[in-house]
């Protein structure tokens, strides 16, 4: 066999491949082998048809088909590894000539992995939140927590601002009492947002027993989007009571005797958060800025489809779990179907580069994936599904997605390589060091590639 290689573009080449009819052989044995068990010629055996009575009375032509598209795939394959190409999807395979006893020629066009050229990126610099946490940030952690431990005490008197009622509710489109719109004994906190637009107003001044009609939008279920006529009825008004903020308090809501070491302790767990999101904001942007240093031609096909699988996921998975269709949901978002387009593309082409970037980086710094990294990210990855350990682990391995998993972990490392190579100031101008932030590095790639162009673009 001998194959050559055109280069079309940058992403896209075509090969040439011209195939002796010896090298046939196998395929032309394999193809005569399965006409055989396929055919009935009277006078001879099941399975024992000479070759040349199935070229009588069924073609050669047919034996030739046969036996090319048994072949094709292997001479395609070795074309591909003599040329050390790296395929992105499926070939458009086109045959040249077939002349029966000479020759096979055929192209095959496919998209493959640009070339990438990574430059020193020693030099890269970023900014990032300087980690400050004030005593309002802390008053509010703890009022967070002391609201998690209110208590309720029924009064008899109606419903104010901050009283938690018990409520029925029965909401109607166009007169007609949806079946999904009637619900029993929900608890409510008046001023908490967490129900219909307008509910606030239609309790507040209602004592239990009282009943009121308002308009409002509905926000999932059948009708989500819809104006609905909602009938809302209080069973029940309670005064919500909050504990003290003091050493008891301190006591029952956590570990500690005082309230002063609960506070210190919260001031600490703040300083955590935020020097995680400091440490994910520096990854972002270092990536951002790696980005722009490298020239990364992107394959049109590949875009494409990476546009549609985000659509797609967005349509009927994001937004089919909310109840919303996509209309309504660049209604929320106040954006036009034009700009949803660009930002989907745009978003994209990112997650294709970043992964390309970082696979090369992956290659060029010889970073390999142990088995106690594999697992501690499967570990995550579970938690981040609500799935336990054992169950992600089952569904990625029968899913085949095990070198999914390991894509991810290595471009993380590689991530990590340019991180720990970067300068990194906050807002103050203090040096951060981010070399303890393996975790956090690992994580925010996944969260910048999105997945995007997952071992999919394998082939």
């Amino acid at each position: 066999m001998k194959s050559a290689v055109e280069t079309l573009n940058p992403t896209r080449v075509r090969l040439t491949v011209e195939v002796p009819f010896e090298e046939l052989k196998d395929s032309l044995d394999a193809a005569y082998k399965k006409i055989n068990q396929q055919v009935t010629v009277k006078g001879f055996r099941k399975g024992k048809v000479p070759a040349r009575v199935i070229d009588q009375r069924f073609g050669r032509g047919a034996v030739l088909e046969e036996a090319v598209n048994d072949a094709l795939p292997k001479f395609y394959t070795d074309a591909v590894n003599e040329a050390e190409l790296n395929p992105l999807g499926q070939p458009e395979v086109d045959i040249t000539e077939l002349k029966d006893g000479e020759t096979l020629n055929f192209t095959a066009e496919v998209d493959i992995r640009p070339a990438i050229e990574i430059p020193d990126f020693s030099g890269i610099e970023v900014e990032v939140d300087a980690v400050e946490v004030t005593d309002e940030d802390v008053d509010k952690a703890v009022e967070e927590l002391r609201e998690r431990f209110a208590s309720t005490t029924p009064v008899e008197r109606a419903a104010e601002d901050g009283d938690v009622v018990t409520i029925d509710l029965e909401a109607k489109v166009d007169g007609e009492v949806l079946e999904d719109g009637v619900a029993n004994g929900v608890s409510y906190t008046i001023g908490s947002g967490e129900l219909l637009d307008g509910i606030d107003d239609a309790v507040k001044g209602l004592e239990a027993g009282g009943e009121a009609t308002f308009t409002s939008e509905l926000k999932g279920g059948s009708a989500a989007g819809k104006e609905a006529e909602v009938t809302v009825k209080v069973s029940q008004v309670a005064k919500r009571e909050l504990p003290e903020l003091d050493d008891e308090f301190a006591q029952l809501a956590s570990e500690f005797d005082t309230i002063e070491e609960l506070r210190a302790d919260s001031r600490k767990r703040l300083e955590n958060m935020k020097q995680y999101d400091q440490a994910t904001q520096a990854q972002e942007r270092v990536l951002e800025k790696l980005l722009e240093l490298v020239e990364v031609p992107v394959p049109e096909k590949l875009l494409e489809d990476e546009v549609n699988t985000r659509k797609h996921n967005l349509e009927h998975h994001q937004l089919g779990q909310m109840g919303l269709d996509l209309a309504k949901y660049l209604e929320i978002q106040g954006k036009s179907e034009e700009e949803f387009e660009t930002e989907t593309r745009e978003a994209a082409v990112k997650g294709i580069k970043t992964q390309f970037v970082l696979d090369e980086l992956v290659k060029q710094e010889k970073l390999n994936v142990n088995q106690e990294e594999l697992t501690e990210h499967l570990m995550r990855r579970a938690a981040s599904s609500g799935m336990s350990p054992d169950q992600f682990a089952q569904a990625v391995v029968e899913g085949g997605q095990v070198p999914l998993l390991v894509g991810e972990v290595a471009r993380g490392k590689a991530l990590a390589v340019v991180v720990e190579k970067a300068t990194v100031k906050d807002t103050n101008g203090e040096i951060i060091d981010l070399d303890d932030e393996e975790d956090e590095t690992e994580s925010a790639e996944a969260e910048a590639t999105e997945a995007s162009a997952e071992e999919k673009t394998e082939g």
